[in-house]
């Protein structure tokens, strides 16, 4: 084995960033015509898109049917071995089909060709040689060829798979864009993600409500009132009138201003020390916008109220923590 130091293993590694940067770079002069007919075929697809490659070239496929699905563009990976056993029956007439194969020549792949062709479903490929058997029974062939591979043996796939996971992301987002699709549609396929708990979360889904809500009357004196807010743990309470209806907030800034004028917590009706202003949230309201408002106004609760202004409830800080929004 050839000895090594860290200055030939920081070599090697940019060596082949370079060539595969060459490599990718090279594609921009591909997205032509034949690119746009592509995007053509899989935009009136009626059913799903179907991306099969063998060996590396398979793993590829899988991440580019993950990425096609994610951005509007219903897709989904089939092993070419196992269609050739029964997976086949996956691809419906309504589908189209995306395959990937360097040399263009993959066995497992060329052999759905005769069955792909028979149901008459689009197919679009990605190869090395516009001349090999698949990119000839296309109806639309993408060059993701490279002039060698980084692989200083020019036998490991490696700038040759780095072309076709970026041609596959010019698909995807091409797509994309034609179909307009938006970060919230983009947020309904990641609801698990931030992006999505950010773009779906309401604030009526993470509210308190009824009698974990703290309330007092606005006769109530403080010392009540700090109790009701210490049973409810939220830091604060509302005050209502005499119908129900919402007059202001006591918060425990609330509580620090009136200890500091020596305020009678056994007399003193919390009316006379409560925030009228107080800032209000709807229930339908996105919870991040809910969470800006907290940060603009430095408060840590928001009081739901409905069209009528009627109280639904309290939304606090910790709500939106627990739920991945702060």
């Amino acid at each position: 084995m050839p000895e090594h130091t860290s200055n030939s293993y920081v070599a090697s590694g940019q060596r082949t960033v370079r060539m595969e940067c060459a490599a990718i770079a090279a594609l921009e002069g591909r997205i032509d015509g034949g690119f746009a007919h592509a995007c053509e075929i899989l935009l009136q697809v009626r059913g799903r898109v179907i991306v099969t490659g063998m060996g590396k070239s398979g793993h590829i496929a899988t991440k580019i049917a993950a990425t096609l699905a994610s951005t509007g563009t219903p897709a989904f990976f089939v092993h070419p071995g196992e269609a050739s056993h029964g997976d086949i029956g996956m691809i419906t007439a309504d589908d189209a089909v995306i395959a990937l194969s360097n040399s263009g020549r993959s066995p497992e792949v060329i052999t759905l060709l005769p069955l792909l062709k028979r149901q008459g479903i689009p197919l679009v490929s990605m190869t090395g040689d516009a001349a090999s058997p698949l990119a000839e029974a296309s109806d639309a062939h993408l060059d993701t060829g490279v002039a060698t591979e980084a692989c200083p043996l020019n036998l490991a796939p490696t700038s040759s798979t780095t072309t076709a996971l970026v041609m596959g992301d010019a698909l995807a987002i091409a797509l994309l864009e034609a179909r307009g699709f938006t970060a919230e549609d983009f947020a309904f396929s990641h609801p698990g993600g931030t992006l999505g708990k950010k773009l779906l979360l309401k604030v009526a889904d993470v509210m308190h409500t009824g009698a974990s809500v703290p309330r007092v009357h606005r006769s109530t004196v403080l010392s009540e009132a700090l109790l009701e807010i210490s049973r409810k743990g939220l830091g604060m309470t509302t005050v209502s009138g005499d119908n129900g209806e919402l007059l202001g907030i006591f918060t425990d800034g609330d509580l620090r201003r009136a200890l500091d004028d020596s305020i009678d917590v056994r007399r003193t009706p919390i009316e006379t020390l409560m925030t009228c202003d107080a800032k209000t949230a709807a229930p339908g309201m996105l919870a991040a916008e809910a969470l800006r408002i907290m940060e603009e106004n430095e408060i840590t609760s928001l009081v739901v109220l409905d069209e009528s202004g009627h109280m639904l409830g309290v939304i606090h800080l910790m709500n939106l923590l627990h739920a991945g929004i702060a």
